[in-house]
């Protein structure tokens, strides 16, 4: 091998190398963070729920997170409206089918920084089985070091999922025209990410 083939050889190495090492590995601080989802009820009012159980990964090279991988699962029968007749109903096949479908997950396919706080994230949500991209707008609220050293970011994510695209088709029509429960979900998530500081 020559000298230039060497140097490019080397220098390719570096690198691969370089980026591997700069490579960051956040994940979401469930104790600050919250998975909401909001739909219609009767046409008139506002249903919130969320989930109790979930974890987060984001992995990325750049300070400003653009075109970070992020991957996301929710436990779906951690899910929680806070009535535990609904709840159970939201469980049963009429919806999630928790039995048969315990984790909802989420993978990006791109994240993409608009300006200096806000994102477009693009992936693939997958619910009972069934898998559809889907986008979120996502605003940066910062990046801190916290009392105990360790560094944390925050982002909130707003987003419109279609319940009927993955199957959880169950509702009635109301007396007066209009359906029960809306197909349109409103999806919002306050999430606090976490590098735990080096040991």
């Amino acid at each position: 091998m020559n000298m230039k083939k060497a140097s490019i050889v080397f220098a390719t190495i570096v690198a691969i190398a370089t980026s591997v090492t700069a490579q960051k590995n956040w994940s979401v601080d469930p104790r600050h963070s919250k998975i909401k989802f909001t739909t219609t009820h009767s046409m008139i009012t506002e249903v919130d729920g969320y989930f109790k159980v979930y974890e987060g990964q984001i992995t990325g090279a750049k300070e400003d997170f653009t075109g970070a991988s992020i991957l996301f699962s929710a436990d779906a029968s951690s899910i929680n409206t806070e009535d535990e007749q609904r709840d159970g109903h939201l469980k049963s096949p009429d919806f999630f089918d928790v039995e048969k479908y315990p984790k909802i997950t989420f993978k990006s396919t791109s994240f993409k920084k608009l300006n200096s706080k806000n994102y477009k994230l693009v992936g693939d949500l997958t619910i009972k089985g069934v898998t559809k991209t889907v986008s979120f707008d996502v605003i940066y609220t910062g990046t801190v070091k916290d009392p105990s050293g360790d560094t944390r970011a925050g982002f909130k994510l707003t987003g419109n999922v279609n319940r009927y695209d993955y199957g959880l088709k169950w509702n009635m029509i109301l007396e007066a025209g209009g359906l029960f429960v809306s197909e349109n979900v409103a999806i919002v998530c306050n999430l606090e990410l976490l590098i735990a500081k080096a040991k």
